[in-house]
């Protein structure tokens, strides 16, 4: 018996330890971008639901700096690391299941696509394609 407290304590402690150092990691340069802007009308607003620790998710890092870079006029792009106690609510908001996961939303707001995994970058402009991203 007090084996078992012993390792339920350890493995208590040691849950408590990874969610804070998850926590403690600093975000990518430029990838901070917790709100969209009102002041822009873009056609999408492409939102990646993930982390800087997750492998796919790092993978999809350069595809959301190239979809900027291209389509930045008519594409928001938006990253939130939801193993962060501030993008966190966002996963709960979206009702994501794994990362990496992306959103899409219409001008008006409006989800009208969603994917869960890695995007390659010539299938997701499909998707932007779809709202007249050109």
């Amino acid at each position: 018996m007090n084996l078992l407290k012993k390792t339920i304590s350890l493995t208590i402690i040691s849950f408590l330890f990874f969610v804070i150092s998850c926590n403690s990691q600093p975000k990518p340069a430029g990838m901070d971008k917790n709100q969209v802007t009102t002041e822009t009308k873009y056609k999408v607003t492409f939102i990646e639901l993930g982390s800087v620790r997750c492998i796919p998710c790092q993978q999809m890092q350069p595809i959301m700096k190239s979809v900027e870079e291209k389509y930045g006029t008519h594409v928001k792009v938006v990253f939130h690391d939801v193993w962060t106690e501030a993008g966190a609510p966002y996963a709960q908001k979206y009702g994501i299941q794994a990362i990496p996961t992306q959103v899409f939303l219409d001008e008006n707001g409006k989800e009208y696509f969603r994917h869960v995994g890695f995007f390659p970058e010539e299938e997701l402009v499909k998707v932007l394609q779809q709202k007249g991203v050109k």
